[in-house]
């Protein structure tokens, strides 16, 4: 297999910006505050249901809208045909999000974008695997791990100082999305596999298991411990204006991220060993969760964002490019890239089950992120059980 050039990482690197933007412009700043304007006593739990609903939709959608890609055989390409329709259902609904005013109407609009932006993701995934060599995976993993953060800024940048909101996210999808279909080859593979609905879901053992326990819990303790950030500066650390803070940490957090995110993939592609650096990678933010418990305070947040950027910046890259090695068949990539995309998914489904009442009732902010440093360290551990990945 061939090395992608720099003009194809680049128009893939876009595309999954306009994603995470899609992604974290709303989970991060719109749906709290929309949902606080709504409910301001039920907040906590509104809005842990919305985006627990919001995960289950992602759980569902992306192993089918993976098999569909697999099995698809039509003019416009297996991948980029639902790349683009995964960018218009998403973009449908975020914009039906826009002045809302229940609880109900946001989790539904929610659920639609849910669904469409995991259509847009089944596509994108599976593009590294069908292009890219062994060798060169790291550092393509890497640019798209770097957009995963950088997305995560510009989204809350375009909502908070630019003043967007549903639509320009919405926006910002498509646009970013359209060159990549437009402007780069999707030839279909000379085997296709065929769609079968029951056959969805099917499930690998051994390593391609072991990573998705890796990356479910890592994942799972991220997700308790971004949901409620934002009430977190607002009634932990007690900042004037917690938007403003949380534009600042995610800026920070970015800036550290990007500092380790591609060398951290080039480094692993350059050695050949992907898990030392998982390893490392967990423990790092695992550190900044002990910080945020025991020292929470605005120069702790700072201190702890900087922290988890480092460790997340690796880790971004390099499990990335780990998952791709453990796909059992390249007829299934994207289906089997669905499966591993619920250890993405179901911890927003479990991770405000969990973070609720531990925030409410079992002793507050503090234990929540000590029990999230706890998640992080085990799933970064088992990553050592992985056989075919050194």
């Amino acid at each position: 297999m061939p090395r992608v050039g720099s003009r194809w990482i680049g128009l893939l690197s876009l595309a999954n910006l306009g994603l995470w933007m899609g992604y974290f412009g709303p989970l991060q700043v719109l749906l709290p505050n929309q949902i606080e304007d709504i409910d301001p006593a039920g907040k906590n739990t509104a809005l842990g249901i919305v985006t627990g609903l919001g995960a289950l939709v992602a759980v569902i959608v992306g192993p089918v809208a993976g098999a569909l890609s697999d099995a698809t055989t039509a003019r416009t390409g297996r991948r980029h045909t639902w790349i683009i329709a995964g960018a218009l259902i998403g973009a449908a609904g975020l914009v039906a999000l826009t002045g809302v005013h229940s609880i109900t109407g946001v989790a539904l609009g929610w659920c639609l974008a849910q669904t469409g932006l995991n259509v847009l993701q089944a596509g994108l995934n599976a593009a590294v695997p069908d292009r890219t060599p062994v060798g060169q995976r790291g550092l393509v993993s890497g640019w798209i791990g770097l957009t995963q953060s950088v997305g995560v800024v510009a989204g809350v940048l375009l909502v908070t100082v630019a003043g967007g909101g549903y639509v320009a996210i919405a926006v910002v999808v498509l646009v970013l999305a359209l060159p990549f279909v437009l402007a780069t080859p999707d030839p279909l593979p000379a085997v296709r596999s065929r769609f079968a609905l029951k056959g969805t879901l099917t499930w690998h053992g051994g390593d391609f298991a072991w990573a998705f326990g890796t990356r479910f819990l890592v994942q799972l303790g991220n997700a308790m411990a971004t949901l409620y950030l934002l009430y977190f500066l607002r009634d932990k650390v007690h900042y004037a204006d917690a938007e403003d803070g949380l534009t600042i940490l995610i800026v920070v957090y970015t800036i550290a991220t990007v500092l380790t995110v591609v060398v951290g993939g080039v480094i692993s592609d350059r050695t050949g060993k992907r898990k030392p650096s998982v390893i490392a990678s967990g423990l790092v933010m695992a550190v900044s969760m002990v910080l945020l418990a025991v020292w929470p305070t605005w120069p702790g947040a700072l201190t702890a964002a900087v922290i988890l950027g480092l460790g997340f910046g690796v880790y971004l890259s390099v499990d990335q490019a780990l998952i791709t090695q453990v796909l059992p068949t390249a007829e299934d990539r994207a289906r089997d890239l669905g499966v591993i995309n619920i250890a993405n998914s179901a911890p927003q489904v479990l991770g405000p089950a969990l973070a609720f009442p531990i925030v409410t009732y079992l002793g507050g902010y503090p234990v929540l992120y000590l029990s999230v440093a706890v998640i992080t360290i085990l799933g970064s551990v088992l990553v050592t059980r992985i056989r075919s990945v050194a």
